[in-house]
């Protein structure tokens, strides 16, 4: 959270409250709740605003301690990072700075103008109106946030049956994510191998909608990368035969194997482990990996795997699921969905055989994982001879960007990340 601090008088100093940078190709937000009004003291770290991202929705903690002194961001405003949302006046005493003779006061409340203890919300807060910055014309709304009441929502949760375990017994995120989860309720998985038999499609209410923020978000972000980036797309096929055999014996999935492959084949190749902003082009040593992740109807979103050449087959399937779980449980920090270098995508657990997905500006290519099927292909021995037999296969495709790659480049990147999958050594069976 960036701030910076502005004197306002010797008896107190503000501190700016700002949009913060959600990932490197994120330039707005948009203010979703308040969860303070002015007047109000705060915590440093605790949480005074709620904002959505084509990326992320989150809460942003206070920089500092001190009292609500101005919101400057109306709710439902969309503004860019680094603006000015809010200022903390972070003395003891955050009266206004003293006005000179004949002028008249400003009309800033002083925390002795907050209500007592007595006549606060179960939170320890007035409850914000609908604008965002009043009091709520629904008294049992204050127990719960904008992001408990939407998780509640999309899970069909009934918020009376949910304990909370917040200050005067407000019911929390957490609180709505242990009982979705203590229901047991199946998650999407994040790779499917053939036959793939798909969930019940989820019923559609007559009648069109409007998209949600996050969609809308999404859209035009997809929007700019097409007009920004040169996109070409290359394909090839791969025999998964040997990865399968490995994945049953590891107990994880083929997008782990996959994610392994791409790792070291940028290695290889580190001209795809890049970002093309303008026309600057910047080169990474490490390989941030980012995996797209489906949030149903709300869209997708691409936590991003921190290190990931560090991490060994089974550290990037216990990585990728830990992130995938939280992702569609909102539970993702900023941290956590910036910074990737290297994108991939894995429709085929649907079981489509073929796309060509847009790349997750700034960087440079992005690749596709898709269905893996059991079909006939030739096959030659040692000594040359052909026969047909039955293999798992799958097809990789690479989007890339021609203003920072070529079309040879791509190939031979995409000829090492299959070199690397038909070659998985499998263990012994001692």
């Amino acid at each position: 959270m960036s701030s910076s601090r502005t004197e306002s008088s010797s008896q107190s100093v503000l501190v700016d409250v700002t949009m913060p940078q959600m990932g490197v190709s994120v330039a707005e937000g948009t203010v979703v709740a308040w969860r303070v009004e002015v007047g109000d003291r705060i915590n440093a770290d605790e949480t005074i605003c709620e904002i959505s991202t084509d990326k992320i929705d989150t809460e942003v903690p206070a920089p500092v301690g001190g009292v609500v002194a101005e919101i400057l961001t109306p709710v439902e405003k969309t503004v860019e990072v680094g603006t000015v949302l809010a200022r903390i006046a972070t003395a003891d005493r955050a009266g206004p700075t003293p006005a000179p003779p004949g002028a008249s006061a400003p009309a800033t409340p002083s925390p002795s103008d907050a209500p007592e203890s007595g006549a606060s919300t179960a939170n320890g807060r007035r409850p914000a109106a609908a604008n965002g910055t009043g009091p709520s014309a629904h008294p049992g709304a204050a127990r719960y946030s904008p992001v408990v009441q939407r998780i509640a929502a999309e899970h069909a949760v009934d918020l009376t049956q949910v304990s909370g375990t917040g200050r005067g017994g407000r019911v929390r995120k957490q609180d709505v994510l242990a009982f979705i989860e203590s229901a047991a309720q199946q998650e999407a998985p994040l790779h499917i191998e053939s036959p793939y038999r798909p969930d019940p499609a989820p019923a559609v209410a007559p009648g069109a909608g409007q998209l949600s923020r996050m969609r809308r978000q999404i859209g035009e972000h997809m929007k700019r990368s097409l007009d920004t980036a040169a996109h070409c797309t290359t394909w090839i096929e791969v025999d998964m035969s040997r990865v399968e055999a490995a994945r049953s014996q590891l107990g994880v999935t083929a997008l782990a194997f996959v994610a392994r492959a791409s790792i070291d084949a940028l290695r290889e190749h580190p001209a795809l482990n890049a970002w093309l902003e303008d026309e600057r082009y910047t080169s990474h040593a490490e390989v941030n990996l980012g995996i797209a992740v489906s949030l149903g109807e709300d869209g997708l979103i691409v936590p991003v795997v921190h290190d990931a050449h560090q991490l060994s087959v089974e550290g990037l399937a216990a990585r990728i699921k830990d992130l995938a779980r939280r992702a569609r449980a909102r539970e993702l920090t900023p941290d956590e969905v910036r910074g990737g270098t290297f994108t991939i995508t894995n429709p085929g657990q649907y079981g489509s055989i073929m796309a060509t997905p847009i790349i997750n500006q700034p960087q440079v290519a992005i690749l596709d994982l898709e269905a893996i099927v059991k079909r006939p292909v030739v096959v030659s021995d040692a000594d040359g001879n052909d026969s047909i037999a039955i293999r798992s296969m799958t097809i990789l495709g690479l989007s890339w960007d021609h203003r920072a790659l070529d079309g040879a480049l791509s190939a031979q990147f995409l000829a090492s990340v299959k070199r690397h999958l038909e070659g998985v050594t499998l263990r012994s069976a001692a």
